[in-house]
């Protein structure tokens, strides 16, 4: 490992993506539960949704976006330090999905974990990639940020499988000089206190997948739809409003906010408390849906697609999710 730099700023330099082609229509979801186009698009904003095939892996969508990532970045997976994935759906409780995608890649010089956090876990994951890259002790990784959570959805229970779809994301994170484009802060927060308003019960050793919690539906996401919705709402804006409030920063000062795509009823208000426009904000939940750890990341690249995201541009990302935990960080994009 490289020795403790001072002076360091990680950099956050390229953005790739892990798509599945299949795609899962409100239309479709019409004649699956008792639910309408309209009514998902009017309370969620979400048209469609992408699955995995049978057999395809959380793993596979995450090593397609790897490798976008390093191409678009013309950095060599031998040059990686280090990989982390946010997810919930890794391949495996054990190995972790990060040391099968290290191989796929050939990264043989980089160490991989996998990181829990739910629908925070890409912000998570880049607020540790910064640590490890400001601190000296990686000059390279590669941040993933991808679920699978159609293995977690019951498709008989339309107020949680309308919102959710399959992807992953990727974005290239690297060491630079503390006066140039990068990471300028973070902040962090968790409330366990209301853990089980959005939980997979049988997921773990408090609650393992026996036959009676199998049959009772515990293996799947269960959702106190009302009580997250109120506090997405709240503390979505409070913590991306606390960190413009820490750097001295204005709504002049963010040109495009990047947020967790879980519900377009919860991504505009924070847009309206942070005094910005709707074009400066990256919406895609209407086609790809909720895909927990892969929405940030899957959004910033629509944003370079389009144009809005590009070089220095200043980016306010903010996320929420089970823990209950959320998170904002804000950034100047690219080398």
């Amino acid at each position: 490992m490289p020795e403790p730099v001072p002076g360091r700023r990680a950099r956050c330099i390229a953005v790739g993506t892990g798509l599945p082609e299949r795609r899962l229509t409100n239309l479709d979801m019409e004649r699956m539960v008792d639910t309408t186009d309209q009514w998902i698009v009017e309370r969620t904003g979400v048209r469609e949704r992408r699955l995995v095939a049978p057999g395809q892996t959380l793993s596979q969508l995450a090593e397609t976006a790897g490798r976008d990532c390093l191409e678009r970045a013309g950095v060599a997976a031998t040059e990686l330090d280090g990989i982390i994935i946010a997810t919930i759906t890794g391949d495996y409780v054990m190995p972790a999905t990060a040391n099968l995608v290290q191989h796929r890649l050939g990264a043989t010089k980089a160490w991989g974990f996998d990181l829990l956090n739910a629908c925070n876990g890409f912000v998570t994951a880049l607020s540790t990639a910064t640590a490890f890259i400001e601190s000296g002790r990686a000059r390279r990784i590669l941040v993933i940020g991808g679920d699978v959570m159609s293995t977690v959805v019951d498709y008989t229970d339309r107020n949680t499988c309308i919102l959710f779809g399959d992807g992953a994301g990727a974005v290239l994170v690297e060491a630079g000089p503390d006066d140039g484009n990068g990471v300028l802060g973070f902040e962090m927060h968790s409330d366990g206190s209301s853990a089980e308003e959005l939980i997979i019960p049988a997921s773990g050793s408090a609650r393992p997948k026996t036959p009676e919690a199998l049959a009772a539906k515990e293996q799947y996401l269960k959702q106190n739809g009302k009580v997250v919705f109120q506090h997405a709402v709240r503390r979505m804006a409070e913590v991306a409003e606390s960190l413009m409030h820490t750097l001295k920063l204005t709504s002049a000062d963010i040109d495009l906010l990047v947020p967790h795509q879980a519900n377009v009823r919860i991504i505009e208000p924070t847009a309206r408390r942070l005094g910005l426009p709707m074009e400066r904000v990256v919406v895609n939940i209407d086609r790809v849906a909720n895909t927990t750890g892969a929405t940030i990341p899957l959004a910033l690249a629509d944003a370079e697609a389009d144009g809005r995201l590009r070089q220095g541009s200043r980016v306010m990302l903010a996320a929420f999710g089970g823990g209950l935990a959320w998170g904002a960080c804000y950034l100047r994009w690219g080398r």
